[in-house]
């Protein structure tokens, strides 16, 4: 069994005046214990390289009890299971689960709402750099960039060739979003307005911005979307509403000459789907940065050629995740000093 060293490695010269302990399931950037240190908030870091299971942090909190020590605020990241038994673990004296992602599916919202202990997440932190990402996805996949390099790369390349990997234009072509917030206008910002592609979108409510500013053209439904873009970007949270919502079915309602990016959560995508139809020639190509049993592949996914596949890194960039940091200890602080925090999760 794995076994993992959880010990206090953060120490700051700080006294700690208010004994507040706060514990971070994982590393994350420096600013974030810095400004939790400059409060006096005693803060315990777990030394560990792969993410821990629920199990193992269920262990690690009832051990920590044994000793006397509480914690009343634990710091998650997305990978970080917490449900009932790991806030019983962690006990009645915890205020805050900050989770240091945008997304919270990791967390059983109903469990912390029974139990009073506040949720929240890091919302708008990288909206720019995941946007990036997709159109780099994109780029990747009409140029074939990631086979020629392989093919480079392999000792292949034995002069100009006029007729090796012919890739699609861009510029013209439909791009569908799915998902108009933060992420999904400025996809609809660089590709319709850096490259003429007129912008369709779908989302449970309209965005005047992307109409009026990008001229972007509301769908009633998704598979409006699905029939007429020739690259559909996913920018959806994770809902019972929105998980498989591409799947055979759908994947079937796109052009074959279409391209699925998927930047938003794994099991938004039916990866078993999405591995036949690009076998089949369904569709033409995708990008997964995210996936639905992360962080293994569906069979078959990592042989495929038309396919360009990223370890969840959409949002890595040093000014997104010192934000995110920051965003998630200025969530403990504001609960720990009566406020409402700027990332707190309603349980709808």
């Amino acid at each position: 069994m794995r076994r993992l060293n959880f010990s206090q490695n953060h120490k700051h010269t700080e006294m700690n005046t208010t004994n507040k302990k706060i514990f971070v399931t994982r590393r994350i950037p420096e600013i974030a214990f810095k400004m939790l240190a400059e409060k006096g908030y005693e803060v315990e870091m777990g030394k560990y390289k792969t993410p821990p299971t629920n199990k193992e942090l269920i262990s690690f909190f009832k051990k920590q009890n044994k000793r006397g020590i509480q914690y009343d605020a634990v710091l998650t990241l997305l990978t970080d299971p917490v449900d009932g038994a790991f806030l019983d673990a962690v006990g009645p004296q915890l205020q805050i689960v900050s989770n240091y992602a945008v997304g919270y599916n990791n967390i059983v919202l109903a469990d912390a709402q029974k139990k009073g202990v506040e949720v929240t997440n890091t919302p708008g932190a990288f909206s720019d750099c995941i946007a990036e990402h997709t159109v780099a996805m994109i780029f990747a996949l009409t140029t074939r960039l990631v086979e020629a390099d392989k093919y480079v790369r392999a000792g292949k390349y034995k002069g100009w060739d006029p007729m090796i990997f012919i890739g699609s234009d861009l510029c013209g072509k439909t791009i569908g979003i799915l998902g108009a917030g933060h992420i999904g206008e400025r996809v609809a910002k660089h590709l319709g307005k850096g490259f003429d592609m007129p912008v369709l979108y779908y989302d449970v409510k309209r965005n005047e911005t992307l109409e009026k500013e990008y001229g972007a053209v509301f769908c009633a439904t998704p598979e409006e979307i699905y029939r007429k873009a020739d690259i559909v970007s996913l920018h959806v949270p994770l809902l019972p509403s929105t998980k498989h919502m591409i799947n055979e079915k759908t994947l079937k309602m796109m052009k074959p000459s279409a391209i699925l990016i998927n930047t938003a959560r794994g099991p938004v995508v039916d990866e078993i789907a999405l591995v036949e139809a690009l076998k089949k020639g369904t569709i033409a190509g995708a990008g997964i940065d995210v996936y639905e049993f992360e962080p293994k592949l569906a069979k078959g996914l990592a042989k495929l050629p038309n396919v360009v596949l990223t370890p969840h890194i959409a949002s890595a960039r040093t000014s997104a995740r010192d934000e995110m940091a920051v965003l998630a200890a200025q969530n403990i602080i504001d609960v720990f000093e009566g406020r409402v925090p700027k990332g707190k999760v309603e349980n709808k």
